[in-house]
């Protein structure tokens, strides 16, 4: 199945990792709306729950580079949760590629972060996930995400890395 869906996960999504043992498209869509509900709400232990132990899980992203293997992927995310960035995105415009034992979410992530000051400073990323049914549950074993915007971009590093 590939369509374009009317879904949005953003700070009012729920933790539906209990549903995510489901292997339909639904089971995939109750760990994608976990995934965001653990961001929104920096709930570290739903994260790590989210995505797979897979040394050869991979996170690609403007933050933390290149990273294998859930341990360092949760730990990139421990360490945007415990600072004052508070990230807050809403995933949207979603077209969702799902087959029997895999998904693929392709969308986009608008919200913001807390600058220095306590501002709100836009934050927009192209986003993709994929998540993979494997011993009775759907786990998210890739993400990719590009911020288009070359100032948007390095103020966004500059803000997570201090």
């Amino acid at each position: 199945m590939i369509e374009y869906t009317e879904i949005s996960y953003g700070p009012e999504s729920r933790n539906r990792l209990h549903e995510a043992g489901d292997p339909s498209a639904e089971g995939a869509l109750a760990a994608l709306e976990s995934f965001y509900y653990a961001l929104n709400n920096r709930d570290i232990e739903a994260l790590r729950a989210d995505w797979t132990a897979d040394p050869l899980a991979q996170l690609n992203n403007p933050v933390g580079g290149i990273l294998r293997g859930g341990v360092l992927i949760a730990e990139l995310y421990e360490k945007i949760f415990a600072g004052s960035l508070n990230v807050t995105v809403t995933f949207g415009d979603v077209v969702a590629y799902v087959g029997e034992r895999h998904a693929v979410f392709a969308g986009r992530e608008s919200g913001h972060y807390l600058g220095p000051d306590g501002s709100r400073i836009p934050l927009e990323i192209r986003t993709s996930r994929y998540f993979r049914y494997e011993a009775g549950r759907w786990s998210q074993y890739h993400h990719h995400g590009s911020i288009d915007d070359p100032a948007a971009l390095g103020a966004y590093q500059q803000a997570v890395r201090g």
